[in-house]
């Protein structure tokens, strides 16, 4: 299928009311809780408490590194640019030590199922750093060959020796961050690179033989029409790609892009949900599974074996001074910033931390009962495959809607959800909100934390 065959997209319900609009895009909803939500832990806790009950026979392991060569217009990770006096090989000898002080607070038995490399841009460091970097994540006891392991890239850092490296270490699944084919485009989303660069990148992903090959997309960039978004779509199929993920726009605070201004814009809104509906259709009639609002999967993609991991009840050990931990009762990381003095001031005190610094948690959110049920409806829910009820009840010692009537309710009466008693599950149109719909399960401590965050 071509740009100029693209199907009409199939209609989703228009929101409510007018006096009652729903943005579609309100927060970019992949974790809860959010890191703006976190604060300075006091007193610290000891990773060895935090840890001492915690199940450990199905972790996911998380590397982060926190350089890019630029900063993309969008982009409020946690990131800075470029890695003066050698500042990367600081960065790692940190990352040694504090996965020294992690490992001691873990048991012998701790069992890894999962790991990633994220950032920032992980492929920003040399081969040789990345070899050492798949040097610390197995010293945690990862076994990176036997174990699904996912990296980021982006297509300037993409080379050969580091794919080489990465493949040799058993890299599953590759994802590239492309966002638009068309330079254009990409010049409108501060990202810039050009389509020559992009396809060698890809050419040289194909070439390391890596299992999964994943495409970032971006809709909703100044200047783009359903026409150009199919010919990005065309040229990421070309590739034949694993996974694709279309990401719509978000403009949030801080951002190159914050000059868009905020508040709810229902024209645009309106732009990127039409924009998402043709995305979505063109890869279903491709031949792709959608997994999420954001995810699709070849239908005939390599299977990579049994991942044991589950994101609603398992435990999570990041690494760097940009990732996450997860324990039943405490999520945990460092301080969190996009402003970019604060990040390089973040990454330097990070940098000088000893082994004894690592032992302890700096900031976080406790996880209560109420949180928790709060996460693990909308991680599961968020899923095209939804939630089976008993898993819930199974957990909780009830049925979800003891909690969360009101949400489910106002959820069904807009054609977001359906429940047939055994599962809640999505409709189209409720996927397609999924970004609007998360946040109403935020609880009024979250929000008043975030918003915090956001007006300081």
């Amino acid at each position: 299928m071509t740009a100029t065959d693209l199907p009409l997209p199939v209609p989703l319900p228009a929101p409510e009311a007018p006096t009652d609009y729903v943005a579609p895009y309100r927060n970019y909803v992949y974790a809860y809780p959010h890191k703006t939500a976190y604060r300075p832990l006091d007193p610290r806790p000891a990773l060895t408490d935090l840890w001492a009950d915690e199940p450990q026979d199905a972790l996911s392991l998380y590397l982060h590194i926190p350089f890019c060569e630029v900063r993309c217009g969008f982009c409020n990770l946690f990131t800075r640019v470029g890695a003066p006096d050698e500042l990367t090989t600081r960065y790692l000898d940190a990352l040694e030590r504090q996965s020294e002080a992690v490992r001691e607070a873990l048991a012998p038995s701790a069992r890894f199922v999962t790991a990633a490399f994220g950032g920032g841009t992980p492929t920003y460091l040399t081969a040789s750093e990345l070899d050492r970097l798949c040097d610390i994540a197995e010293s945690m006891g990862a076994d990176l060959r036997a174990v699904p392991l996912s990296v980021e890239a982006s297509p300037s850092t993409a080379t050969a020796d580091r794919l080489a490296v990465l493949a040799a270490r058993g890299t599953t699944r590759l994802s590239l961050g492309v966002q638009s084919f068309d330079d254009t485009e990409a010049r409108a989303a501060v990202r810039p690179q050009r389509r020559a660069d992009v396809d060698a990148a890809l050419g040289r992903i194909r070439d390391a033989a890596i299992e999964v090959l994943n495409i970032d997309l971006i809709y909703g960039i100044d200047g783009q029409t359903p026409q150009s978004w199919a010919e990005s779509l065309d040229a990421a199929l070309a590739w034949r790609p694993e996974e694709l993920y279309l990401y719509p726009l978000y403009v949030r605070p801080l951002t190159g892009l914050a000059r868009r201004g905020a508040g709810p814009d229902p024209d645009w809104d309106a732009h990127r949900l039409d924009l998402y509906r043709r995305g979505r259709d063109h890869l279903l009639a491709a031949g792709y599974v959608q997994e999420s609002m954001r995810m699709f999967r070849r239908a005939d993609a390599p299977d990579l074996g049994p991942n044991d991991y589950a994101c609603q009840t398992d435990g999570m050990i990041g690494l760097g001074c940009g990732a996450r931990s997860y324990t039943r009762g405490l999520h945990y990381s460092f301080d969190y910033a996009v402003d970019a003095r604060e990040v390089r001031a973040i990454v330097d005190d990070y940098v000088s931390g000893t082994v004894d610094d690592f032992r302890r948690a700096v900031v976080g959110r406790p996880m209560t009962v109420d949180e928790s049920r709060r996460r693990h409806l909308l991680q599961s829910v968020l899923q095209t495959s939804g939630m089976p009820v008993a898993d819930y009840r199974s957990r909780f010692g009830t049925d979800p809607r003891e909690h969360f009537g009101a949400e489910l309710d106002r959820w069904a009466g807009r054609g977001w959800l359906v429940d047939d008693g055994d599962r809640l599950r999505l409709t189209a149109a409720g996927i397609a909100y999924s970004d609007a719909l998360g946040p109403e399960l935020f609880s009024p401590r979250v929000r008043a934390a975030m918003a915090e965050y956001e007006s300081r």
